[in-house]
């Protein structure tokens, strides 16, 4: 089937990636399209993103990441001279980062796979990163790796360094370089993310205004990302996390109440599930290597603002998961199958609408709102 082929292809759909940011086309952020999944009536739609009030509904609950997007690339050289470019993914204590080497190309940059512990790098104004491990640690110290732990010496300290000598991660599909503003979302507070927690960007001031005064709730937690896995779509791995106790409280609230908790990307809903079990949600904060699947169901969000994703990534069976979750709230097993079932045909289905009708792919793209059981359709605002 030809909606099959639109998940199954390890490929985003040629001409759909979003190659620059919708200000450079003339559009606000919330102009961008918005599809929208009900999961309830399994129908779809096409709307725009500042369309939003009229899905949601006063008590239900945003969940959204506060994370501000680091100028996590940095020029880098190797002992011989060659030119590197080096993308800082996860601060750890005492000095220590996760980091990503590559090669620049075209532009943009690809996966370097040649670093071995022990190398060294010199980065702008006297910084230097020396390769440690790789990244988890699941072979020896010499295998190949795409991440690497290194030791990353700076003259100064970080958040200033980065403005002054880094620039955003950028990938090969975004046509030129876009300064640090636009890969901010109106809702980053505090800096550490390697890359935008998109789900967030197509949010303007005045769109959370109206949502406030629809009676809509807005709850703050962190995630802080490190690089993506475009390429080799590997199992995303730890990173950092703060629920407040206020957030959990105002989740367990909401559900209590029989409103809907609608998390503002799959960075949301990886933080709210590693601190969700059966009795509730707690606030938290460490390190999180969660990772959705059927074997691990959803509990935290009964729905879904994110982008369009790979169709072999861990963010999409992140989809379907949050989607056999807002199908039904049946807990017998074979129910659940038939949840899981039916939800990922309707993302099968939907995937096919935004390839049909040109939305766009990545952090600069369209939207995807994913809605269950309870969708109550306001008026347009």
């Amino acid at each position: 089937m030809a909606t099959a082929g639109v998940m199954a292809d390890d490929t985003v759909p040629a001409g759909l990636e979003a190659a620059e940011p919708p200000e450079a086309r003339g559009l606000r952020r919330d102009e961008i399209r918005l599809l929208v999944s009900d999961l309830a009536n399994d129908s779809i739609e096409h709307a725009s993103f500042r369309d939003l009030p009229r899905w949601l509904s006063g008590g239900d609950l945003l969940v959204v990441n506060t994370s501000g997007t680091l100028n996590a690339a940095l020029s880098a050289t190797g002992e011989s001279g060659e030119a590197f470019e080096l993308h800082l993914s996860t601060q750890l204590p005492g000095g220590f980062w996760t980091i990503e080497l590559r090669r620049p190309q075209h532009g943009a940059s690809v996966p370097c796979f040649e670093a071995r512990a022990g190398t060294t790098f010199a980065l702008p104004a006297g910084a230097r990163a020396t390769v440690l491990a790789p990244y988890p640690a699941v072979g020896s110290i010499d295998s190949p790796s795409r991440l690497w732990l290194a030791a990353v010496n700076f003259p100064t300290p970080v958040l200033p360094y980065l403005e002054r000598h880094g620039f955003p991660i950028r990938y090969g599909y975004v046509s030129r370089s876009w300064p640090t503003s636009m890969y901010q979302t109106v809702f980053a507070a505090e800096p550490g993310s390697a890359e935008m927690p998109s789900a967030g960007r197509p949010f303007t001031s005045e769109l959370v205004t109206r949502l406030i005064s629809q009676g809509v709730h807005v709850a703050p937690l962190l995630l802080h990302t490190g690089v993506a896995s475009l390429e080799t779509h590997e199992p995303p791995y730890e990173e950092f996390y703060r629920v407040p106790r206020d957030t959990a409280e105002r989740v367990n609230a909401v559900r209590r109440a029989g409103r809907r908790v609608i998390a503002v990307g799959t960075t949301v809903v990886r933080a709210l599930e590693t601190v969700t079990d059966d009795r509730g949600t707690f606030p938290g904060e460490g390190w999180t290597s969660l990772v959705i699947t059927s074997d691990r169901p959803v509990r935290a969000v009964s729905g879904l603002i994110t982008g369009l994703h790979d169709p072999q990534g861990t963010h999409l069976t992140l989809l379907k998961q949050v989607a056999a979750a807002v199908t039904t709230h049946a807990r017998d097993g074979s129910e659940q199958i038939s949840a899981e079932s039916c939800g990922s045909c309707h993302l099968e289905r939907a995937y096919a609408e935004a390839r049909q009708n040109g939305y766009r792919w990545h952090e600069f793209g369209d939207s995807h709102l994913i809605l269950g059981s309870g969708v109550h359709r306001q008026r347009a605002v």
